[in-house]
């Protein structure tokens, strides 16, 4: 019988061999549903593996100048993404982030939501997408179009919500296209909760990479990870990611924010509008760079502050705080709440989408 460690580097390069148009097994949920892979990718591209499991980005393998590394964190079985913490690659909603008290007004109208974080919404609650099956609609060698339908009131929401995931192979990196519609007037906001890492040779932390965020504003939040109150500059804070700065500088400052979260897990409003950059970041080390780029009005940035090492990588390495960055472009927190901070409402027949793009290059 083979040790833990030769299971491990095993299935680390099964997966590490898969082409594009290539499905595979990925195991089952603990009902028996199957879970498959999916890899996608242009040729002497990055290769994108996807799982029809929240439609969930599981490894995306770069060639860089110096070879070919992974550059996201994923896991090696369906069973610890049903059970894993973290939502690691998955797709999030109906809700992306938080919405304070379970609860938002629409229309005069209360609607009470599944709370899974103490008395708060995170991610769309118990039902969110990140564990849910999704069907695949289409896949080739370049692309893959995942869909889901989440009925009326599932989670508190309301309206029946039709929900496409499209990935598509870049020569760079990897696209995604988010829609919605809806049959009753409603909320909505999604993301990828995709964890950057750019060396895969170590247990990667997120403290050597040196990012910038265009941001000018950032949400400062309570005790509960729920914004206290509108934007504030964030000029003469550890937020400042105007410029490049490390970022495991950052998340040791001396600064209340940083220790009501454990780190960073903020959202950054981002300067401009359209498709810009949310996030680069850099890896001297190692002369890497991975971009993320959307048209969403914010970006969360979380790093991993809560993962404790009960999730085991693809490659058999336990994953505790700060072995990733997530990079979350979306609609800003508790907006249903706080229609300062923007709007999240989706109209009976209207289409939502959002474009987010991960780019990853060389350095020099």
């Amino acid at each position: 019988m083979g040790t833990t460690d030769e299971a491990a580097d095993s299935a680390a390069t099964r997966l590490a061999d898969c082409a594009p148009g290539d499905s595979l097994a990925f195991g089952r949920l603990d009902d028996g549903t199957p879970v498959t892979l999916r890899a996608i990718g242009v040729p002497g591209g990055p290769v994108a593996r996807l799982l029809d499991f929240g439609a969930t980005v599981q490894g995306l393998r770069v060639p860089f100048a110096d070879g070919v590394d992974e550059v996201v964190l994923g896991l090696g079985d369906a069973r610890a993404y049903e059970h894993g913490e973290g939502y690691l690659g998955a797709v999030v909603g109906r809700y992306a982030n938080r919405i304070a008290g379970a609860r938002f007004t629409l229309d005069g109208k209360e609607y009470r939501l599944d709370a899974n974080e103490g008395s708060t919404t995170l991610h769309g609650g118990a039902s969110g997408f990140s564990h849910r099956m999704w069907a695949v609609a289409e896949h080739d060698p370049h692309h893959v179009l995942f869909t889901l339908v989440s009925p009326d009131g599932e989670g508190g929401f309301p309206g029946e919500l039709k929900v496409r995931a499209r990935y598509t192979a870049l020569a760079d990196g990897l696209a995604l296209e988010l829609s919605a519609t809806t049959d009753t007037t409603t909320i909505v906001g999604l993301t990828s909760h995709s964890y950057l890492q750019l060396s895969s040779d170590v247990l990667n932390r997120c403290d050597d990479l040196l990012v910038q965020i265009p941001a000018s504003r950032y949400l400062p939040i309570d005790a509960e990870s729920i914004p206290v109150d509108g934007f504030a500059s964030v000029g003469g804070t550890p937020f400042d990611f105007r410029e490049p700065a490390l970022i495991g500088t950052r998340i040791r400052a001396d600064d209340e924010q940083i220790g009501l979260a454990g780190g960073i897990d903020h959202s950054f409003d981002v300067d401009g509008e359209g498709l810009r950059l949310m996030l680069r970041a850099d890896n001297p080390r190692v002369g890497r760079r991975l971009e993320v780029w959307s048209d969403q009005p914010g970006v969360q940035v979380y790093t991993s502050n809560y993962l404790t090492g009960a999730l085991v990588d693809q490659a058999g390495r336990r994953l505790r705080q700060g072995a990733g960055l997530a990079v979350e472009p979306q609609i800003h927190p508790d907006t249903p709440n706080r229609p300062q901070l923007g709007s999240a409402r989706l109209e009976a027949g209207h289409t939502w989408t959002s474009q987010i793009e991960w780019h990853a290059s060389s350095l020099g």
